[in-house]
């Protein structure tokens, strides 16, 4: 099947809505697919010679269906594969540098280009953006290595490739690493005027007290309506620290209260948090006074860092917003909060 017959299918079945935007970056999804189902004889093997096949840099606003036309086409390609969400793939990067430095290996980055392209054929990332010096600096020596060796790149950013570690810093030293971007992958633009993922929620609660059975079930549908039953953790790496969210997929994670405001994080991992996620569930929001202070003064800085990267907060709490802090030192300061919280349930606020 090729991806304009499956997308044609998804449409005709309900579950997708035909788009102009999405349906000009069809062709370029089934050339990927098309070269990676025709083996070419080379040194013994079936394997596509290494510059053959293009990848692809799909980029453009949240929620234009980006992630769904990659997985899209990955179901469809018949080749070894991997896909996974570039936060997570670069986490699993530095992991196996780690372990090769425990051998001995002088450069710990040739033996993990080598083993995903041992391993692999084709890799899809979800949501490729840069902002560590450290995984600035290897990119470009992992992705030169994975294209020399054949394997075919597909990715989502919200960015084109020229912006990407903008006003990083010694970012001249990354700009090579956007030119191969540019030589190895047609990059696409996704220009559709439509957030898909905003229409998904159109109309939904955001916000649901108390924490019940029937928020705990209307929680869960959503989390099912977003993440079609996918999930997988999402660890960000923080000077050293780890900020973990259990359940993520496409841009939409879910988390309890505890798992990021009754540990000591701080406004660093908020702010890698926010800029890793567009939507997040937060669930089972105490009530909040001096006796769980330091859980409520992390609970503001979590959603100031929210608010300011325009993420989409849906949760449960044991209160409405104004109700959540009513006793103890920082009631004034929490009125801010409470307001936020509100600010962020009205229908426009996340567009």
């Amino acid at each position: 099947m090729t991806v304009q017959e499956a997308y044609q299918q998804a449409v005709a079945a309900g579950t997708l809505h035909a788009d102009d935007a999405q349906l000009a970056v069809l062709p370029e999804l089934e050339r990927v697919r098309a070269a990676l189902a025709e083996p070419v004889k080379r040194g013994g093997f079936f394997r596509k010679a290494p510059d053959a096949i293009p990848g692809l840099y799909m980029w453009g606003g949240v929620g234009r269906g980006k992630s769904m036309l990659m997985d899209l086409l990955y179901d469809l390609v018949d080749a070894p594969k991997q896909r996974r969400h570039f936060h997570a793939f670069m986490q699993w990067v530095h992991a196996e540098m780690t372990q090769a430095r425990k051998r001995g290996v002088d450069d710990a980055l040739a033996p993990v280009a080598a083993k995903l392209a041992d391993e692999v054929r084709f890799l899809a990332f979800d949501e490729m953006q840069i902002s560590d010096i450290t995984d600035a600096m290897l990119v470009g020596r992992l992705f030169e290595a994975l294209f020399a060796r054949g394997v075919v790149v597909v990715t989502t950013s919200n960015r084109p490739p020229d912006d990407l570690y903008k006003d990083g810093l010694n970012r001249q030293l990354f700009t090579p690493f956007i030119a191969l971007l540019k030589e190895k992958m047609v990059v696409h633009e996704l220009a559709s005027d439509t957030d898909y993922r905003q229409d998904r929620l159109a109309g939904t609660p955001s916000y649901f007290t108390p924490v019940d059975q029937a928020a705990r079930q209307a929680i869960a549908d959503i989390w099912a309506h977003l993440s079609n039953g996918k999930s997988e953790p999402l660890v960000l790496h923080v000077k050293g620290r780890q900020v973990e969210l259990p359940d993520f997929h496409n841009g939409v994670a879910k988390a309890k209260f505890f798992d990021l405001c009754g540990r000591p994080l701080g406004a660093g991992d908020y702010l890698a948090l926010a800029e890793a996620v567009r939507v997040l569930i937060l669930e089972d929001i105490p009530a909040l006074s001096r006796h769980n202070f330091n859980e409520a003064k992390r609970f503001v800085t979590l959603i100031d860092a929210l608010y300011e990267a325009r993420v989409q907060l849906i949760c449960s709490a044991a209160a409405p917003p104004e109700m959540l802090y009513v006793e103890g030192t920082g009631t004034f300061e929490f009125e801010r909060t409470a307001s936020r919280l509100r600010e962020m349930q009205s229908a426009d606020w996340a567009a």
